[in-house]
């Protein structure tokens, strides 16, 4: 798999997974909430906050004919499109203090442009890196001027076909991307943990040689768990600071101390994934005093036998290794071997 740099950031297979904070809506157009989903995503451990840029207007028109209506299959069921985006949106006005803000607590600060306007506005604003929104991915026009910056891009696939990702990809990297990374979504709200196909994650990283990760919309932190064990290096996941407060995005949210928690388990799989090895741990090296092996479990005169009824494997491991009992029993004692003692060589007559 393929590495990437993010500012300070080396991200990729020989780093600790990059861990994205989306904000999305959840600040339910309260600047102040804003700035408290940043504070709390520096808390919970998060290295990055992703927002989105855009405006109801950028995104759609403003129309109740049925292709604009949300279905009943959303948790937006009803709602009309450009309704549902003026709520949602981020006032471009709050960009230049949330980065300030997040520059201070030494948060990367980036954003998903939805058009030009957008990712014009953000280089003024100098971001780090873009995201791709899945939705966004067949915006071939969008992809090129994003890659035209030059900056890292993230890009998530839900709903993406295979052919259509590499297109993505193809248009990005022709375009000026030098860095790329690709995750892993399930374009489901809240997604269900069945949908998710995290074996794609490595699969992806192979077949495009980039960074891969996961964008997950699930309630479960044991899925993020999951897509690091299959080689994930990003999650990105939505963090609001109370789901009872409602707002668009808030459902598939994870709140503070739940965030963390996803965090701290995220860095304890990271450890335990590791690396192919085979070499004992110096805890492991201690335990094998307490492996099985040959011992004497009642008193042998010098010249007598060795039985299955005077000697057994047992542990500790302080005599011969158990692939020897065959070999001595049989053979005759060569001085006094008392209960408890553990067989060696020396023991046995020639």
């Amino acid at each position: 798999m393929a590495q990437m740099t993010l500012l300070d950031r080396e991200i990729g297979p020989e780093h600790p997974v990059y861990i994205i904070a989306e904000m999305s809506g959840n600040h339910n157009q309260d600047y102040d909430r804003a700035v408290a989903i940043l504070e709390a995503a520096h808390a919970a451990g998060a290295d990055a906050v992703k927002l989105q840029t855009y405006t109801a207007d950028t995104m759609t028109i403003d129309c109740d004919a049925e292709p604009f209506v949300l279905p009943d299959s959303t948790i937006w069921s009803g709602r009309n499109l450009h309704d549902l985006y003026g709520e949602a949106n981020t006032p471009w006005e709050w960009h230049p203090e949330l980065k300030a803000r997040a520059d201070e607590l030494g948060l990367h600060l980036f954003s998903s442009p939805f058009d030009s306007t957008a990712v014009d506005f953000l280089e003024q604003l100098g971001v780090p890196a873009y995201k791709v929104a899945s939705f966004e991915l067949n915006d071939l026009p969008l992809l090129r001027r994003i890659a035209a910056t030059g900056k890292p891009v993230i890009a998530s696939t839900g709903m993406a076909t295979l052919g259509e990702i590499d297109e993505a990809v193809r248009t990005l990297r022709e375009n000026g991307c030098r860095e790329l990374a690709l995750l892993k979504c399930c374009s489901s709200y809240p997604a269900d943990p069945a949908a998710m196909n995290l074996s794609t994650i490595p699969h992806l990283g192979a077949a495009f040689d980039v960074v891969a990760g996961l964008s997950d919309h699930t309630m479960d932190v044991a899925v993020p768990v999951a897509a690091v064990t299959m080689g994930a290096r990003i999650i990105e996941k939505h963090l609001t600071l109370d789901r009872a407060a409602g707002g668009p995005d808030s459902a598939f949210s994870l709140e503070p101390h739940e965030f963390r928690v996803m965090v701290d388990a995220v860095r304890v799989a990271e450890q335990a994934v590791g690396k192919v090895s085979y070499k004992l741990t110096e805890s492991e090296q201690v335990s094998r005093a307490y492996r099985r092996s040959i011992f004497v479990v009642q008193d042998i005169h010098p010249g007598g036998l060795l039985t299955p009824q005077n000697i057994r494997v047992i542990r500790p491991g302080n005599g011969l290794e158990p692939k020897y009992l065959d070999i001595v029993l049989g053979r005759r004692a060569a001085r006094e071997l008392k209960r408890g003692t553990p067989l060696g060589w020396e023991m046995l007559q020639s």
